[in-house]
């Protein structure tokens, strides 16, 4: 095995929580397949566990929403009651049973929340174009506490970890966002005020999980009115407390340079693989398709590669990039039987033919 591949297979570790034997991350990945009221599916429950069996470092769940009024789409996983805590803990247990260490992603979407799902959704400031109205000063808090309350739930539920989702213009990048944020509270105004919920939310998990649970956070740099400077700004400040275990930035193609003319001429990835971090572990996604992909990722100063499309086409990647460092995906369109056979529900499929190319037509 070419050395550079080889990084990919050797175990990370943590302030907190598990080592993960490799340094593939199964992407939050939107689907669609568990129920109506957030409880798992048995679709759900067999996408994620053969990603474990498949041989990733880290299950990650797809975004769960941690308050019914934050829901995102339909047949979103839930964590916003104790009803989920059972189907979440047969989860748990079947991914650690694979020797995989397990997350749930927590997520509110805040004003991209359909109206036909929670009704009125929330957003920073009342927002006309989605007829989201702002949130008041107690129900900010009760966002940061619904956080929390979910974090409790998922340590109950036996996962080793939850990674928050601050990224994708859902309620915390809308926060961070100067275009949506035009609040004129302590949550408004400068990047320290807009980024106050972030590190709220990362303060009330750490103060109600255990030591040794392990706490993420997914940010993205781009679009939805994000800054790239004031990204890189606040992402520095959250290395610098050092309060989370792993970083992952979304970052749509690893390989590409930053949409700010201000800053073109580099890969964007490079503005945050060289800041100071500590003993936080960095990681990135977007379009890692293969393992030369993923290497050149560690070589350019991360320390884990999320993987996305390739873990859907195929459940078992770092086990096949393992046996083949030159393993290459399966030429895309698939077939829907393919995509099946790799765990993925009808529902779930479905939604993949939105992404152009992808699936086979009918």
């Amino acid at each position: 095995m070419p050395s550079s591949v080889e990084a990919l297979f050797q175990p990370i570790t943590f302030q907190h929580g598990p080592e993960w034997k490799n340094r593939f991350m199964l992407a939050p990945l939107t689907n669609q397949q568990s129920h109506p009221n957030g409880l798992l599916s048995d679709d759900e429950f067999r996408w994620l566990t053969m990603r474990a069996q498949g041989g990733f470092g880290l299950t990650m769940t797809c975004a769960a929403h941690v308050a019914a009024q934050g829901q995102g789409f339909p047949g979103q996983l839930g964590i916003f009651a104790d009803d989920h805590i059972p189907g979440l803990a047969r989860l748990a247990a079947e991914i650690r049973a694979n020797g995989s260490v397990s997350s749930v992603q927590l997520h509110h979407a805040g004003n991209r929340s359909p109206k036909e799902l929670v009704g009125e959704p929330l957003c920073p400031s009342d927002d006309a174009e989605t007829g989201a109205r702002a949130f008041t000063a107690e129900e900010v808090q009760g966002l940061v506490e619904s956080f929390a309350a979910a974090a409790v739930r998922a340590e109950k539920a036996g996962f080793d970890g939850v990674e928050i989702h601050g990224a994708h213009g859902y309620v915390i990048a809308q926060f961070l966002s100067p275009e949506l944020n035009r609040r004129t509270d302590s949550y408004g105004g400068s990047v320290e005020n807009r980024a106050r919920l972030l590190f709220e939310i990362i303060d009330a998990i750490r103060g109600c999980t255990r030591p040794d649970f392990q706490l993420g956070l997914r940010l993205s740099p781009e679009r939805f009115g994000l800054k790239l400077a004031e990204i890189v700004e606040v992402t520095q400040e959250v290395l610098r407390q050092g309060r989370i275990d792993f970083l992952d930035m979304s970052l749509w193609d690893v390989a590409k340079e930053p949409v700010e003319e201000a800053f073109k001429g580099r890969k964007l990835a490079a503005y945050f693989a060289e800041l100071e971090r500590g003993a936080v572990r960095l990681g990135a996604a977007g379009k890692i398709m293969n393992g030369a992909q993923a290497a050149e990722l560690l070589a350019g100063g991360y320390d884990y590669a999320v993987i996305g499309r390739a873990a859907i086409l195929h459940h078992d990647f770092p086990e096949r990039v393992r046996r083949d460092p030159g393993f290459e995906p399966i030429a895309r369109p698939v077939s829907r039987g393919h995509l099946e056979a790799e765990g993925l529900s009808p529902a779930f499929v479905d939604y993949m033919g939105n992404w152009p190319g992808f699936v086979e037509a009918a």
